[in-house]
């Protein structure tokens, strides 16, 4: 299979590119194919603009974008790693989706105006890092709130099956044992479903 992984946060030194790491790792341990976008490092411009609606309607895609839809065209899965941030997406990778899950390329509307994704036949996992204890974001409902707007939101939205999310909370406080047994949880995810 062919994995395309969208990889946001800043820290070189994190424990996402841990998640980063072991999820390549993994991949290529199984022989698959595995490309990472790491937003941050590519320096990518989050900003949709003006210019890229009116790039879309003309059928002149900005060259930047047309990059990144042929890595996800090219993908049979395709995974976020990144941490929640004021629950939600860091904003490049909200740039991101923004920009490059565009009308016409992973999303349309039909003659009764239901929504038509156009990226079906792939799959979507979403790993996610966050420092609020799991127990209380599963509590106040802000788990379920984060998978409907991802999951459902995103990749459901544009015809992507999700194949799993995956959340860990209290990941700047906890010790390195419990850090390695989520890096383990991970890796024993991605043998099962791939």
């Amino acid at each position: 299979m062919k994995h395309l992984i969208l990889y946001a946060h800043p820290n070189p030194s994190s424990f996402n590119n841990a998640i980063l790491e072991t999820t390549v790792k993994t991949l290529e341990n199984k022989g698959h194919e595995v490309s990472v976008r790491d937003l941050y490092s590519l320096d990518f411009n989050p900003v949709l603009k003006g210019s890229d609606f009116e790039g879309f309607q003309s059928g002149h895609t900005p060259s930047d974008i047309e990059k990144e839809h042929e890595y996800i065209s090219r993908a049979d899965v395709i995974t976020f790693i990144n941490p929640i941030w004021w629950t939600g997406l860091p904003a490049i990778l909200k740039g991101y989706v923004d920009r490059v899950f565009s009308y016409g390329f992973a999303y349309k509307y039909g003659e009764d105006g239901n929504v038509i994704g156009l990226l079906k036949g792939k799959k979507g996992l979403i790993i996610n890092t966050h420092g609020t204890p799991k127990e209380i974001y599963d509590a106040n409902g802000m788990t379920d709130a984060l998978k409907k707007t991802s999951d459902m939101g995103i990749f459901e939205f544009c015809g992507v099956e999700v194949a799993d999310h995956l959340l860990f909370g209290s990941v700047p406080v906890v010790d390195d044992e419990t850090r390695k047994d989520m890096l383990t949880q991970i890796e024993d995810k991605l043998n099962s479903l791939f």
